[in-house]
This record gives C-alpha cells, structure tokens and sequence, in this order.
C-alpha cells in the first residue's frame, strides 16, 4: 500500500459540491492500494502514519504524531498512486488492486488508523471527489509499506 501523507490545517471532501467530510488540524492522507496487498499491509501502514512524528513540538521540532497533537485524519481512497508513468505519456495502472479487494484494504486501514485513538474522517470510495487542503508547512511525505520510497 502507499499512501501520501500531507500535514494541514485542515482538509474537506466535497462530492457533487456538497462537503462530504472535514476535518480541522491532522493529516490528509491519500491511499492506494496495490494488487498483492494484505491486510497486514493496511495494518502496517495506518500504524505507521499515525504514529509519524511530523508534528512540532514546543522546541519546533517535528517530534509528535497526530496522535500527540490531537488532531484528526482525513483518508481518501486514490488508486492513481499507482500509477507508472515510466513509459509513454500516459500512465499505467495495471499494479492498482481491483476494486473489490482495495475497498476492502483501504476501510481496513481506516478502522485500525481509529483502533490508534485517531477520528477519522473519509471520502467515498470510486466517487468523483473534490479534495481541499491547506497544507501545513508544507509537510508531505510518502510511505509505501512495500518500501518503494
């Protein structure tokens, strides 16, 4: 699974220009999942950014979580992730899991990102989704639990 994880001050989900979710201070985090995931992998990699000390402690330092700082996540299911784009002009998502099983992966992730303590926020599988941010810092990192990055 990847996922590209974005500090921000806050993030909402708006479908058809309705505002589908929102979230104040945390993380955006958009998700992919890759043909071959297991729900270790969700496991794994929710653990993962919600323990990622990229927040600022009183000394500036980025030494707390999310988890630390209080605030919420906002997940979004975004199979384009794994796109390659290594050959041509157009990408390939023939490593993109079917949708069945990274619906499946992607609400996995969400539930063990909440068993952390964390509310969590999400957009809505396969919809068409306008996705808002402002971005914190800027602060983005990418994880891949496949190590890719």
């Amino acid at each position: 699974m990847r996922a590209v994880v974005q500090r921000v001050r806050d993030a909402a989900v708006r479908i058809d220009g309705t505002v589908h979710s929102r979230i104040g201070a945390g993380l955006l985090v958009l998700v992919g999942v890759e043909d071959g995931d297991s729900d270790d992998d969700a496991r794994v990699l929710a653990r993962k950014i919600v323990h990622l000390r990229i927040f600022e402690d009183p000394a500036g330092r980025m030494n707390r979580s999310v988890v630390d700082a209080g605030g919420a996540i906002l997940a979004v299911s975004q199979f384009t992730l794994l796109g390659d784009c290594r050959k041509g002009r157009r990408p390939s998502f023939v490593r993109a899991a079917e949708p069945e099983p990274a619906n499946r992966l992607y609400e996995l992730f969400v539930g063990h990102a909440r068993e952390c303590g964390v509310r969590v926020e999400t957009g809505v599988f396969r919809a068409a989704m306008d996705v808002e941010l402002t971005n914190n810092g800027p602060v983005t990192v990418l994880v891949d639990t496949r190590g890719s990055f």
